[in-house]
């Protein structure tokens, strides 16, 4: 027996009024999970900041710039920590998968006031040649000559990713790879000061991928069985 009949054969098959009923029960439960996810959203706009002093310098073919700078002339900026060890061949698949779904949407972003980009580690000799593998238009800016990846959590030493010893998404643990993925939001005021006003990272950037939110309302879902993205390739790497 195959699968798919094996699935149909042990899931409810219910006529059309009992279908409705189920739906709207669980539709008040979604709309549950949609005010618990505002005020959420809300607490998260209402954490305090903290004034970023560093001085960073970022790397793209267009000339180096500041943190202030990245921003654009906006008011806010979202930075996606793309893994990129410079001793890569290519950048990370799953923050591709990200960046497969954010590449798209920035110029909404803009119109809100928002600037986003990527940094990575990586230097630009590798970032360039990748971005135009993947036909991505977003700004991707290197962080080879800063402490930026280290300072917001995303870049650890070979010791720190074996061992533990750094701290990785607020908890002190071994981080595997020396780069980790994450996302880090900051706020320019109109004197120019820049403030670090949100980070997540591992499932708390999950929400940011809308592809696995359409995925979520399918029947076979995710389809990962604990064995998180090992179905995952490049955009260009399906059929391989």
């Amino acid at each position: 027996m195959t699968r798919a009949m094996t699935e149909t054969a042990t899931h409810p098959i219910v006529d059309p009024d009992a279908w409705l009923a189920a739906r709207v029960e669980l539709l008040e439960r979604e709309k549950a999970f949609t005010r618990a996810r505002d005020e959420l959203s809300a607490a998260r706009r209402e954490l305090p900041w903290e004034r970023v002093e560093k001085p960073y310098r970022f790397d793209h073919a267009d000339g180096a710039r500041t943190l202030g700078e990245l921003f654009e002339g906006r008011s806010q900026l979202i930075v996606y920590h793309f893994m990129y060890p410079a001793d890569w061949d290519a950048g990370c698949k799953s923050c591709s998968f990200w960046a497969d779904n954010f590449d798209p949407i920035i110029v909404h972003l803009n119109a809100r006031d928002v600037t986003m980009v990527a940094v990575s580690i990586a230097p630009l000799a590798l970032i360039e040649p990748y971005q135009r593998r993947m036909g991505w238009s977003f700004r991707w800016y290197s962080s080879a000559t800063t402490d930026f990846n280290r300072d917001f959590g995303v870049s650890f030493t070979p010791e720190e990713a074996e061992h533990g010893g750094a701290s990785y998404n607020y908890r002190v643990r071994p981080t595997g790879p020396t780069e980790r993925e994450g996302m880090s939001v900051f706020y320019r005021d109109d004197a120019g000061d820049v403030y670090h006003t949100y980070s997540a990272y591992e499932r708390g950037i999950d929400m940011f991928n809308t592809a696995y939110h359409y995925l979520d309302t399918v029947p076979k879902g995710r389809d990962e069985h604990g064995r998180n993205q090992y179905w995952l390739r490049r955009h260009d790497e399906y059929g391989d």
